[in-house]
This record gives structure tokens, sequence and C-alpha cells, in this order.
């Protein structure tokens, strides 16, 4: 099973709270809201992006990389985790 099977209602969630975030943007762009405010939702619908994104990515690492029953000599998970911080400092 991977993870995201495993994860899926998770990820499934971030993804209806997208879905919420680029409605509210083409409802705010069709009541010809100002530019302030559609720049506001656009930047929080991207971080959401964002964070879906290293939220796979961190599971993806720590399930195919890290994995020390498959992969008795896999990477450090130290050195994975400071990877994933670096991904999600990049991504916000």
């Amino acid at each position: 099973m991977t993870h995201t099977v495993r994860e899926k209602q998770k990820l499934l969630g971030r993804v209806h709270r997208i879905r919420g975030q680029v409605e509210a943007v083409e409802r705010a762009l069709e009541r010809e809201a100002g530019c302030e405010q559609v720049m506001h939702l656009l930047a929080s619908t991207r971080a959401a992006m964002n964070g879906l994104m290293a939220e796979v990515i961190k599971d993806h690492v720590l399930t195919h990389l890290v994995d020390a029953e498959k992969h008795p000599d896999a990477l450090d998970r130290e050195a994975a985790e400071e990877l994933i911080a670096v991904v999600r400092t990049y991504l916000k």
C-alpha cells in the first residue's frame, strides 16, 4: 500500500480545502473584488497547494527512501527530516 492510499482521507481533506479556496478566488473575481483581496486569496491558495506538496514529499521520503524495515541500509532518518524541513521552508 502506498503512502497516498494510506493517507488518502487526510490528503483529500486538504484538496477539499484547496477547492474551497479556489472557489473563493472565483467568487472574488466575479464580484469584482479589489486586487489586494484577490492577491491575498491567491497567496493563501498557493500556500495550501505548497502544504499539500510538502506533505506528499514528506510521506514519499519517509516511506520510500528511509523505511528501515524495507531498506536496513537506508538513508539516515535524521538527514531525511532535515531535508523535509528545508523543502517545507522552500515551499512557504
